[in-house]
Parts: structure tokens; sequence; C-alpha cells
């Protein structure tokens, strides 16, 4: 991993939430995020992310698109339309054009087909939380 950096100065109030019904990937994704000194925060579903977290003390949401019940772009669309522009980098199995176009239109900051490497995980949830 290259340039944690600017990561790690912002840390102490620096929160990502992970969202993801994968318990695995929630697991690794978290840390990774603690392993460059980010606090983390997971939900296995969108409805607990929407009924849990506290977007005010969020910097950055990492939230897989393919969810039980409500779906990554189903939750993006809510908080935008809720007013917030908390960065969101959309994480998928599924990388078709289709589905990338329609999260970039929802607001999405990055989309990363699964898998992903690292470092390009954190350069979105940095470039994002700018």
């Amino acid at each position: 991993m290259k340039d944690p950096e600017p990561l790690r100065q912002q840390a102490g109030s620096f929160v990502v939430a992970v969202v993801d019904d994968d318990e695995s990937l929630r697991q690794s994704v978290s840390s990774l995020f603690r392993s460059v000194g980010l606090s983390v925060e997971t939900y296995s579903s969108a409805e607990a992310f929407a009924s849990g977290a506290q977007l005010e003390s969020l910097a950055c949401l990492v939230l897989d698109l393919r969810l039980p019940g409500m779906s990554g772009l189903e939750l993006t669309t809510q908080l935008r339309a809720a007013g917030s522009r908390l960065p969101i980098v959309i994480l998928s199995a599924i990388s078709d054009e289709d589905t990338q176009r329609r999260s970039q239109q929802a607001g999405v900051s990055a989309f990363l087909a699964k898998p992903f490497a690292a470092e390009e995980l954190l350069s979105a949830v940095r470039r994002g939380a700018r």
C-alpha cells in the first residue's frame, strides 16, 4: 500500500462506514481501514445503516450494491434525496456499464468492481472524503 498518510492525518475525526452483507468482506475492509488509522463502523444491511448511522460523524460510506432488502443504489438515492453529500464508494461484483452509469447518476463518488485492490479502495475513499 502506498501513501496512506493523507488518511492518517485525518484519522482522529475520519470515520468510514462499511455496509455489506458479506461478513468476511466487512471484516477485511475494516481491517484495511484500521491498518491506516481510520475508525470504522460496519453494517450488514442498508436498513441497519439507515436506522443506526450518525451521518454527521461520517467522512465516507463504502457500500455494496447488492444487498438483501434495500439495495446500495436505493440507499444512495435515499441519502441524496435527503440532501446528504456524504461521499459514497460503491463496491459491486456486477460492473457492467449500465450499473456503473446508474450509480454515477445517483451521485456516488466512486464505483469499484469486486475484487478490488486495497490501494484502489483507499484511493477512492481518500478522493471522496476530501
